[in-house]
């Protein structure tokens, strides 16, 4: 297939284009590097099947325009704002990129009749309440304007599918880490506390550390990510994917660090926005799509640790 990827050279985009690549498509990435790195895709660019890296802006109608007229089968909306913080700092700015942005490549899915799987986020939900973790029928609740402009733009997608018969589908993958995440303040907790800990420097937590998250690999992430894109199962549909198991963040800073005198608590930067519990339920993206996440936490952290080391990011 020729397959378009938006934010292809952000963490998680770069996976996926690995994936897409490994499975014998064509592959197409936009993205304006406001988060995406060129390093992330330097070993795909000699690929014989990478067709083109774009350097534009979802927002921008007439690249888009341009860019559709190559025929894709398949579009992996990746890219977007998704720092939590920025959103309350500067609300416009998320929502243009992660509201309006998916409307102009949804209208240019509909012109061309491709099928968009859409990358949303956790964050879109309220806290978890039992032992079998959230499931895709459980309240959403907009603590952020990220989680706004995500909910907002998760329901044109399914517009889109119930209006016009376009194939869709919403993803909610939990928090994801693992190597090429950034492990600045930008990055994620695993990487920052990583880093931390390679450079001896104290493993900082907001607030008391009781909150927990549910944390998949980058890999297991890409994999459900393409597969959404393959199969017809989950059109019109939204489909969660996490580790199943979740970590408070002391437990996580103790299991990285292994020594509590190096782990300090600070004063939250924005209380207003945090999810006390997420953990997720993926029963639905096993039943559908036949996925489940292979790599445990501690393997997981073992890989990125070795693969920060090795980047001389320390």
């Amino acid at each position: 297939m020729k397959v378009l990827v938006t934010g292809g050279a952000g963490f998680i985009g770069r996976w996926v284009v690995k994936q897409l690549l490994s499975d014998g498509h064509y592959v197409w990435v936009l993205d304006d590097l406001s988060n995406g790195r060129l390093e992330n895709i330097d070993e795909f660019i000699t690929h014989k099947s990478f067709m083109k890296f774009v350097k534009g802006d979802i927002k921008d109608t007439v690249e888009l325009d341009r860019l559709f007229s190559n025929g894709f089968d398949l579009c992996y909306h990746l890219g977007a704002s998704i720092n939590v913080q920025d959103s309350i700092d500067n609300s416009k700015e998320t929502f243009d990129n992660d509201t309006v942005g998916t409307f102009n490549v949804l209208e240019q899915c509909r012109k061309h009749n491709v099928k968009l799987v859409f990358m949303s986020t956790c964050m879109v939900y309220d806290r978890a309440t039992n032992s079998s973790g959230i499931k895709e029928t459980d309240l959403v609740k907009p603590a952020s304007p990220y989680a706004g402009s995500k909910i907002a733009a998760e329901n044109m997608v399914l517009s889109y599918y119930y209006a016009y018969a376009l194939p869709t589908v919403v993803i909610r993958p939990f928090n994801t880490y693992g190597p090429f995440q950034k492990t600045g303040g930008e990055g994620g907790v695993v990487a920052i506390f990583i880093k931390n800990k390679l450079n001896s420097k104290p493993l900082q937590i907001y607030g008391d550390g009781t909150q927990t998250r549910d944390l998949l690999y980058v890999e297991d992430c890409a994999r459900f990510v393409v597969e959404t894109g393959y199969s017809n199962k989950v059109n019109g549909e939204i489909v969660n994917a996490g580790l199943g198991r979740d970590i408070s963040i002391n437990d996580l800073a103790k299991l990285i660090v292994k020594d509590d005198s190096r782990i300090q608590h600070v004063k939250h930067i924005h209380p207003q926005s945090e999810i006390q519990k997420l953990l997720c339920n993926y029963e639905k993206a096993k039943h559908l799509l036949g996925w489940e996440p292979k790599v445990s936490l501690e393997e997981g952290i073992k890989n990125t640790e070795l693969w920060i080391k090795s980047t001389n990011l320390i």
